[in-house]
Formats: structure tokens, sequence, C-alpha cells
């Protein structure tokens, strides 16, 4: 996206550490390896499977397939239950070829040898050059391997009802303090309206949050992982988002990308979103009637440095049990490196992408129609370049998020604070490490 997306989002040491952690302990060995892998070409016509969760990526396909008839692949979205559906076709030995995983998902997938390295394709290892740096150092877990390719990102920014804003007399927030008076305002001048909602069952948002705000919440040194979930940092964003929740300005009861939210917006009940790059596509796409009505513009900040947080960005792994790695690299690379490729998928999925021709990408220069012909990719492309690139995901992520949103649901319930659940979410990452038998403690 824009010559933004090089700088941005989560540490490559957090996959190399994994890595080398997992190397000493009693976690299973990865699935497969460059001797191992077979990248020779299929005989005949093959048909792939792709499992992801982008809105209009059968049209991609589609345009995939029409070009290479020896090389079908048919695609299936998951976005119900992504990773449920995932794993169960891998306990059950029928994982598709390439799947959408997101970044915060691979070292925890990479424990169950869930992928295979197709670094036996020198097409495969050659693609390093066309993706943005840590991106790909995620995917190859520090040089060990290829085990997928980078996808897209999801810089943070503001997505604001310009209309509501002007009746209401405020000005843009560039700090959360602001925000927060702006939210008392508004609510004060009708108790319908409220600022934005806090989801409590989205952890990965929230990580985003405190990524913006430099809570390292992992770090690997001296041959074991330092947990600092409930950092000061952290603690400090938690108790911020708390004292809205407290005070009835922000909602609780509203899912990000369900019906009950969509409806509150386009019942004017929400001024603001606090959003990724990919979800400009996600307004525009259901709130049609509202065109014109929304800016895109930077997340308030903690303080004058401008640090801005990432949410999302998923690859396309190579799933265990691939048996035609040679056309499954030559789709992967089409898929996510091809500017027509790419184009298509940021025009219908809102994807922000993470390969290097994405920079180039028409879209991503030009004003936006429904963001009143703003260049709302500008915004994102700063954020792109204040995001801390240090911030690293623990290697039991995906446990260490539900015990973080089951919390959180209590919080917003009003059993507990937000400042628990990051107590549960440090406890939850040290038992799960130990349990893993990896080495870890808590504090620096």
């Amino acid at each position: 996206m824009s010559n933004t997306v090089t700088r941005i989002r989560l540490a490559v040491v957090a996959a190399a550490a994994s890595i080398a952690v997992l190397a000493g302990c009693s976690s299973p060995a990865p699935s497969g390896d460059a001797s191992a892998a077979s990248c020779t070409p299929a005989k005949g016509k093959v048909t792939l499977q792709y499992w992801n969760t982008v809105p209009g990526m059968d049209q991609v396909v589609a345009r995939w397939n029409k070009k290479n008839p020896d090389i079908q692949v048919q695609t299936k979205n998951i976005s119900n239950d992504q990773y449920g559906t995932l794993g169960n076709a891998l306990k059950a030995g029928k994982a598709p070829d390439l799947a959408q995983v997101g970044y915060d998902e691979l070292p925890n997938l990479r424990t169950q040898n869930a992928f295979v390295d197709a670094s036996a394709c020198s097409a495969a290892t050659a693609a390093k050059s066309k993706f943005v740096p840590w991106t790909w150092s995620q995917t190859s877990f520090g040089g060990t391997g290829v085990f997928a390719f980078p996808q897209d990102t999801g810089p943070m920014a503001l997505y604001v009802r310009s209309d509501i804003f002007t009746k209401h007399g405020l000005k843009i927030p560039t700090t959360w303090d602001e925000y927060a008076a702006d939210a008392q305002k508004l609510h004060k001048t009708d108790p319908n309206l409220s600022m934005t909602f806090f989801d409590p069952n989205n952890a990965e948002w929230f990580n985003g949050l405190l990524w913006q705000n430099n809570a390292e919440m992992y770090k690997y040194s001296g041959d074991k992982w330092h947990v600092t979930v409930e950092s000061a940092q952290s603690r400090q964003v938690a108790e911020y988002w708390q004292k809205l929740i407290a005070a009835k300005l922000v909602r609780t009861d509203l899912a990000n990308g369900s019906t009950q939210m969509y409806a509150a917006y386009q019942k004017n009940q929400i001024a603001s979103y606090v959003g990724a790059a990919w979800g400009y596509s996600m307004f525009r796409d259901n709130l049609p009637k509202q065109a014109g009505k929304w800016s895109i513009v930077p997340m308030p900040t903690w303080g004058s440095d401008g640090a801005s947080g990432d949410w999302g960005g998923s690859t396309v792994a190579f799933m265990k049990g691939n048996k035609h790695l040679y056309e499954s690299v030559k789709f992967n690379s089409w898929l996510n490196t091809d500017p027509e490729a790419l184009a298509l998928e940021n025009k219908l999925g809102g994807l922000y992408p993470a390969a290097t021709a994405g920079t180039k990408l028409p879209a991503l220069s030009q004003g936006v129609p429904y963001y009143n012909n703003e260049k709302i990719f500008d915004v994102f492309a700063d954020s792109s370049k204040n995001i801390d690139t240090s911030f690293t995901w623990g290697p039991t992520q995906k446990t260490v998020n539900l015990a973080l949103q089951d919390a959180m649901a209590k919080a917003a319930a009003g059993s507990g604070t937000l400042a628990d659940a990051l107590s549960a979410a440090q406890a939850t990452a040290l038992k799960s490490m130990k349990d893993q038998a990896i080495p870890a403690t808590a504090g620096k």
C-alpha cells in the first residue's frame, strides 16, 4: 500500500525466537523442510484448494483460472470460523493446499506442524525480493524456510463521520484525551449518540491499541521469553477505555463487522470508528448511503511522537499435506505480487498489499469517491511509517487472545476491569508456555 508498507508491524525477532525456543523444547518439530519437500511440476492438470476470508477473492481466483487452464484453483471462504475450520481440517488430514493465516497465528500453527516448507522451489525463495522485508521474515520464520507468502497489513487510523462532527462543533481529535473529551460532549448533547464502540470479543483490535502505545508484550532474550502483557503502557490503554466504558461513552454491545454494528452506524448512533486500512471497504460496501459523510484521519496519539498501531494483516500459507508445491508457488506468487491481482484484492476486499508492487497501485494514490474523494491511503501510509516494528507476538498468542477476550467480556459486563483482563492474559501466557515446555518468565 503505497510506499508505506515498508516499515510496519510485527517483529522479525518474534518468529526467529519462536523457532529457537521450539528447537530446545518438547514442541513438535517443523513440518517439512527444503530437502524433504518436492517441487516437481505435476504431469497434467492440477486443482488447488485455497481457503480465505477475503471478500471478492472468488473473482480474483476466477481471473487466474481463466488464464491458467492447467492450474485451476478452488476457493472457499471460511470467514465464519477461520481457525476452527482450518484446525479441524488439519486434524483430519484434509487441509487445503493454501490458506490465509494471520501473522499473529503463524507461530502458534508452526508449533502444530501446520505448514510445509516451500523453499525447495527456487521461485519461492526468489519471491523474497518482492515483499516488504519485515513481512517476509515473519513468513520464513527468521530465514529457516518459506512457509507462506505475505498478503496484506493493517495500519490503523480513525474513521470519522464528518457531518456529525461538524453538527456538534467538534474538531478532529489528535490525542486520546481530546477524543475522550469529544466523546463526553457528544453523549451529553445526545444520549443516543456514542463516539465509538469497544468490542470486548476482539483481542486483535485491542492488541493494536496496545501496540500503538509501545506496550511491549513479549521479548526473547537469555534463552527465554519475557512476558510483559500487563506492562505500564498496556495498563494505560486499558484504564483509558475502562473509564469510557464506565461512563457509558462508548458502546460495548457491538461486534466488529456485525449486522448490529452497521445498523448502529446507519442510524447515526456512532460518530467514529477506530480501524485498519482493510476496513475502508467495509463502510463503502455496507453503508452506501453514507458516501461522502466519512473521512479517515490519523489515529489519536498518546504523545507527540505520532506513534500508530497495526491491526490484522495476513499471509497465504503452504499447508501440511500440499502435494503440488510447484503449482502452489506459482499461484501464490501471482496472487500476492501481480499488479492485476493486487488491484482487484484492494478494490474488492480492501487489502493493503504487503508486496512492494503494491506501492505502485494507482488506487492507492487517488482519491476514493466514497470518502469524498479524499486520498485516504496517504493517511494509512503515514500510519505505517509510525508503527513500532519491534512489536513481538508470543508463541501461544491464540491462547492468550482467547483469555484476554474472555476477561474483557466480563469487564464490559461489569465484572472486573480491563486491567484485570491484562492480568488474566499475562497469567495465561506464562501458563501456556510452561505447558508446552517453552522457557518463559514474567517481566523483563
